[in-house]
């Protein structure tokens, strides 16, 4: 297993938590997403790759912890690091220069 498939693994569980999210709280965690997902775009700009992606990751995502906080201080519900990365990484992801159809194209040319 890649380093691309554990990380792809850990941002869809991530992103199926987030869904379980209900009610005010859901619109606290979606705000929190919506900024962070503007400060991928800003790190890694319009074209980058899965293991840009996945480099950037395994980096360290201490710094959406502090764009939670700072974007929904009254909500610390919306703070969990491990979610709110994992799944604005998900919605990212299919972005990327070399993903379609929910996998990597490389893997999609290596089953044709």
């Amino acid at each position: 297993m890649t380093s691309f498939d554990l990380a792809f693994q850990q941002w869809q569980a991530g992103d199926q938590q987030l869904k379980r999210i209900e009610g005010v709280q859901s619109i606290a965690v979606e705000r929190v997403c919506t900024v962070l997902l503007a400060e991928l775009r800003r790190r890694l700009g319009s074209t980058f790759s899965t293991d840009e992606l996945v480099e950037l990751y395994d980096q360290g995502t201490s710094w959406c912890l502090d764009l939670a906080v700072a974007t929904a201080p009254g909500a610390p519900w919306a703070w969990d690091e491990r979610l709110i990365a994992d799944a604005t990484f998900y919605r990212y992801v299919r972005e990327a220069q070399d993903f379609a159809g929910g996998r990597r194209i490389e893997e999609i040319e290596q089953d044709a």
